[in-house]
């Protein structure tokens, strides 16, 4: 294990849940799952610092410029990820929050076709 002159900082689920604006109960499934790692001391969790960033720097998709073209370059790539990216893949994905079916859009507040009683 290699030791930096600065000592490693450690996070609170809450602090988690409130950085990624997410519920504290999802970064608990998380450490349950082994998706992210953590400490335990008696019933309180701690999450490294290094530990979080990491497994942010793992799971961000953002920056990548393939991301969602095949070979060809021109066909999205489908919905079930190559063997690698399964095999690397380890944290919750939409499907097991959401199990896959869309949610689609909200109807305009003024549309009529809507029925909310909300146009002019």
């Amino acid at each position: 294990m290699e030791q930096s002159d600065a000592p490693d900082t450690f996070l609170t689920v809450a602090e988690v849940a409130e950085i990624l604006k997410l519920n504290q109960q999802t970064v608990r499934n998380w450490i349950d799952q082994g998706s992210l790692p953590a400490l335990r001391v008696g019933r309180r969790v701690r999450i490294r610092r290094s530990d979080f960033e990491r497994v942010l720097a793992e799971r961000y998709t953002g920056g990548s410029s393939d991301a969602g073209a095949t070979e060809g370059g021109s066909e999205p790539a489908s919905e079930t990820p190559a063997p690698a990216a399964a095999a690397q893949r380890t944290g919750p994905t939409a499907e097991d929050f959401w199990g896959g079916e869309a949610l689609g859009m909200a109807p305009a507040i003024g549309d009529p076709a809507a029925g909310n009683g909300n146009s002019a």
